[in-house]
């Protein structure tokens, strides 16, 4: 990458018979300005207060307290965690968030590839990246306003649910702007660098809302250093309002330094309804003449439903079995995004020397075997801490990889409606972790048991990835 390579650099007028214009894509020697990559990072770096903060650490594990209980069962309980009634009212609470995140993944699942195919060559990918960041960080804004009470418990599924949806409909427009930061010989270090910063701006968003709301340093009632009280979760709401403001000035270099794409003229523009046609077409001609793409699509469909798992369920399994307080869930958290950024700093440097490929698979069996191990390390909180975070160390890689292993093999010009695809494929099986993790709770009533379905999950996806063959796909 050169600092003062043009901003504007050509690509050749590739394209197909639809099209006219240049086409916009992965190239093999394009001289991409630095400035224009890290501002495309930071995106990546201010998404962490979603992902780590609202999905993962702390909103999520705050909607799945005793706050959200009947006050009767959790006085009941009288201070015991492993009480019978305040355990399967828990379960429930996960249970409601669970199908919340099932129906915004159903609705991803409907729209995602459509958006993404009408923002290819319409020259707003950049336009609509920025409203869904928008939408993302207004959901977040309005969580502040879910109090600790079992009756604002749908109003917070409700807004996480739809900052899931939001925020996937950013992702495809995001990820498809990888190709244009990178070129063939540095995408898997380019893809690696921007989770890698998510998971390093995890770090330091989650120590300073530690030490700002959530730490309890003695005072009864009060948190942080700013001694904010705690009564009706207003510490842990005040942090998800300062998380918003973080994310939406993180967003603003992207929107900034990073150019929108060209628009290209589409002979056959079609209605919004009929773009479900031009997708279907889409589909065929992939599955004739470049497989390879669908199979991904499936395998990694499977296997990031699981990573899924293990973000959404994992702080709460912390919580429900291993008896974490929100301030070691915390502690646990800074230390996961540190293992796991440099685990995708390091995949990231692998990834443009062994091939994506090799990268996925040998982070999915890790994920397995280290996700498997959390069913027998007792109630012990090291176990827990051991496993969770190599399991931590693979997750960053996969992912990095995945992304980085789908910008190769796609058609130029098409960036957007295979990753919308990417989105689709992966939202069209968002219920198997969910809809395992609440089977296995529902059927022996111990949240712990819920890690079975999600590894069960990984292993399948790691079983698809098997016969994958990296070659770019043609449209014919």
């Amino acid at each position: 990458m050169s600092k003062d390579a043009s901003e504007t650099e050509g690509r050749p007028p590739t394209g197909e018979n639809r099209t006219t214009g240049p086409i916009a894509g992965l190239t093999d020697n394009a001289q991409i300005p630095r400035s224009r990559v890290i501002s495309w990072a930071l995106w990546d770096w201010g998404s962490a207060s979603f992902n780590a903060v609202v999905t993962t650490f702390v909103f999520s594990t705050y909607l799945a307290s005793s706050l959200f209980v009947d006050p009767a069962i959790v006085d009941a309980a009288g201070g015991d965690d492993n009480d019978p009634a305040l355990t399967l009212a828990l379960a429930e609470n996960a249970t409601q968030l669970s199908t919340g995140l099932l129906i915004a993944g159903i609705l991803v699942a409907l729209l995602a590839p459509v958006m993404g195919q009408r923002s290819d060559g319409s020259g707003k990918r950049k336009f609509w990246l920025g409203v869904n960041t928008l939408l993302v960080v207004l959901a977040m804004a309005a969580m502040f306003f879910v109090e600790g009470s079992p009756a604002f418990l749908v109003l917070g599924v409700v807004l996480i649910s739809a900052g899931n949806l939001f925020f996937e409909f950013a992702g495809v427009n995001y990820n498809a702007m990888l190709v244009q930061v990178s070129n063939r010989r540095n995408v898997g270090k380019v893809s690696g660098m921007g989770w890698g910063l998510g998971y390093v701006g995890g770090i330091v968003l989650l120590a300073l809302l530690l030490l700002l709301f959530i730490q309890n340093f003695g005072t009864d009632g009060e948190a942080g250093v700013l001694g904010v009280t705690t009564d009706n979760g207003l510490n842990i709401r005040l942090a998800i309002l300062f998380s918003a403001v973080w994310f939406a000035i993180f967003a603003v270099p992207l929107m900034v330094k990073v150019p929108e794409i060209p628009r290209i003229t589409r002979r056959n523009r079609v209605s919004f309804i009929h773009s479900y046609a031009t997708l279907f077409r889409t589909i065929r001609r992939l599955a004739k003449n470049s497989p390879q793409v669908l199979v991904f699509l499936l395998a990694s469909a499977v296997f990031r439903d699981g990573l899924a798992g293990v973000f959404t369920f994992g702080a709460i399994i912390a919580a429900q079995v291993f008896h974490f307080s929100s301030s070691e869930v915390l502690y646990f958290a800074v230390a996961a995004n540190l293992v796991a950024g440099m685990g995708t700093f390091a995949g990231g440097w692998l990834d443009d020397r062994i091939g994506p490929k090799k990268i996925i698979m040998s982070s999915l069996v890790g994920l397995v075997i280290f996700g498997a191990a959390v069913l027998f390390v007792g109630d012990a909180q090291l176990g827990f801490w051991i496993c969770g975070l190599f399991l931590c160390l693979f997750v960053g890689p996969v992912q990095s990889a995945s992304r980085s292993f789908l910008s190769r093999i796609t058609p130029p010009g098409r960036e957007g409606e295979i990753f919308g695809l990417y989105a689709t494929t992966g939202r069209a099986v968002s219920f198997l972790a969910p809809g395992l993790f609440t089977m296995f709770v529902g059927l022996t009533g111990d949240t712990r048991f819920g890690i079975l379905g999600i590894v069960i999950v990984l292993l399948a996806g790691l079983v698809l990835m098997l016969p994958v063959k990296a070659k770019q796909a043609t449209i014919a």
